[in-house]
């Protein structure tokens, strides 16, 4: 029996995302990413092909340094404009009843405090459908915007989640005892105030000392995903993550990934095959090789190589407009342009950032896969074979065709192999249909040590602790 392959679709709440240009494409629906009735849609034909979830990605701040300026990501709609994601929630929740949603939300910029609010009557209103995505922010812009006057420095956006985590997990997991909320109308008594404790929470960054303002939800800590590929942020997933999600180019550097992943899980005392690790990928499939690629080449009729340099000069933090487009770059380069290279081809010995800049513009720095059914399901079982990968996160490139070609041509071709299961399993909670177990965080994650009331009940409220 083949291990049956997870999809989830990567999506974010703009125009294009992943694919630049590809707004521009008469099918395509991403402009109307503003409206409900795009995100109803697209969650229904997702549950159709049994889709673990929709993963909505986020970033907090604009694509400023192509140029040193905005105006090239503006014109081309490299990722701007782009809406809250959290408030997709409730209605994708509504239009579907299994669909798992993860919900891209940053730590530098949100206090945990009234973040813990959001995210349990997020989790309330999904019936326990919903997963935080934990990123520490990447972008200058983000950062100037909120009254900084940089972006602080990566390990440093790692210390401080690091302490967020901890002040969730006593708000969620602490704050509230499981039979706190009793709703006895005989005594006038809705919840058991001896059992809703201040969690006392004087930390470096965050001082917290009251009670959490939400009862508990289904899962109470909902779902925890990351996508850290840095040192620091492997260790946060291996702490935290029950679902990574990571881009490799290769199968041998997945593999790696994967296998270090799993190895520092295990150190962290948790079962290193209970953590999900979803590869972001993008699918061109159709009956035949033949019709895939004439679809490839129909799609790059519309790409943005200018939107996308925008992008990836976000993404490494150098201007690709001071570099020649047509000269060669040479895989010794010094810096974020030779490292993308690496990143892409490390087998192409050279490439000019033209090159790149057209490579990147389906798919972004996901490998991109284009065939027939049956050589893409090749493919991606052998991916999943070799490297011992989870799943995909799949990046499309006109919405909502991409994800509808591979729910009519890819989910049966994987069903008729036994890699790809022909029903939701039960439960109610994203936790329970990801793991079948319990919709509450397992005993082994570090979130437990934060469950036992005793230890908020010891000490006046007013009493500065360290955390």
């Amino acid at each position: 029996m083949s291990k049956q392959i997870r999809f989830n679709a990567f999506e974010m709440n703009c125009v294009g995302h992943q694919s630049s240009g590809l707004w521009r494409h008469p099918r395509d629906r991403s402009w109307q990413y503003k409206d409900i009735s795009y995100w109803t849609d697209l969650a229904q034909l997702l549950e159709q092909g049994l889709f673990d979830g929709i993963f909505i990605a986020d970033v907090i701040g604009y694509y400023d340094v192509y140029g040193g300026n905005v105006d090239t990501a503006v014109r081309e709609a490299s990722q701007i404009p782009v809406n809250d994601p959290l408030q997709l929630a409730a209605p994708i929740a509504m239009a579907t009843q299994h669909l798992g949603i993860g919900i891209t939300i940053s730590t530098t910029y949100e206090h945990p405090y009234t973040f813990a609010r959001r995210l349990s009557t997020a989790d309330h209103l999904t019936g326990g459908r919903i997963g935080w995505n934990i990123v520490t922010s990447y972008l200058d812009s983000g950062a100037r915007n909120v009254g900084n006057h940089e972006l602080l420095e990566h390990d440093a956006r790692y210390e401080r989640a690091e302490e967020y985590m901890e002040v969730l997990y006593k708000l969620l997991e602490g704050s509230w005892e499981p039979d706190a909320v009793v709703r006895d109308r005989e005594r006038g008594v809705f919840a058991d105030p001896q059992k809703v404790h201040a969690i006392r929470h004087h930390g470096k960054f965050w001082q917290v000392p009251g009670v959490h303002m939400s009862e508990p939800s289904p899962q109470r800590t909902p779902l925890l995903f990351q996508a850290g590929s840095s040192g620091a942020g492997v260790r946060f997933a291996a702490r935290n993550a029950e679902s990574v999600f990571v881009n490799s180019h290769t199968l041998p550097g997945l593999k790696s990934y994967v296998s270090t992943l799993r190895q520092q899980v295990a150190a962290e005392g948790r079962d290193p095959q209970g953590v999900l690790v979803y590869a972001l990928i993008t699918i061109i499939v159709d009956e035949t090789d033949e019709k895939a690629q004439a679809k490839w080449r129909e799609y790059q009729q519309y790409i943005s190589p200018e939107g996308a340099l925008a992008l990836i000069s976000g993404w490494s933090g150098q201007d690709f407009s001071a570099v020649e487009r047509h000269q060669p770059i040479e895989k010794d380069t010094a810096g974020g342009i030779a490292s993308l290279v690496n990143t892409f081809a490390p087998q192409q010995e050279n490439w000019s950032v033209q090159d790149l800049a057209e490579f990147g513009s389906i798919g972004g720095l996901g490998k991109v896969f284009i065939g027939s059914v049956a050589t893409v399901a090749d493919q991606l079982q052998y991916w999943v074979n070799e490297t011992d990968v989870d799943g995909f996160n799949l990046a499309y490139v006109v919405a909502h065709e991409t994800f509808a070609d591979v729910i009519s041509w890819l989910v049966p071709e994987l069903q008729r192999r036994g890699a790809y299961r022909t029903a939701y399993p039960p439960g109610k909670t994203l936790r329970e249909k990801l793991f079948g177990q319990g919709p509450h965080l397992p005993g082994s994650h570090p979130a437990q040590r934060y469950r036992d009331p005793a230890q908020y009940a010891d000490q006046p409220a007013d009493e500065e602790v360290k955390a």
